[in-house]
């Protein structure tokens, strides 16, 4: 049973979101062979503050654009 886990900033539209679930599905669909009911796939929204590379959050980066 494939357990996708994404991280994801917040800011996505609930649109956005779903058809991101449903790609990954189907990706994991097309390349395991597995049956859609035993696909699992779970969405983490992570505020802008909290998410960072290189030191830098994606707040500031926006802040600083």
């Amino acid at each position: 049973m494939p357990f996708i886990d994404v991280t994801i900033a917040e800011g996505r539209s609930p649109d956005e979101l779903r058809r991101l679930i449903h790609e990954l599905t189907q990706a994991a669909h097309r390349a395991l062979d597995a049956p859609l009911p035993n696909i699992r796939v779970v969405l983490r929204e992570t505020p802008k503050t909290h998410f960072a590379a290189g030191d830098v959050t994606i707040a500031e980066r926006e802040t600083r654009a």
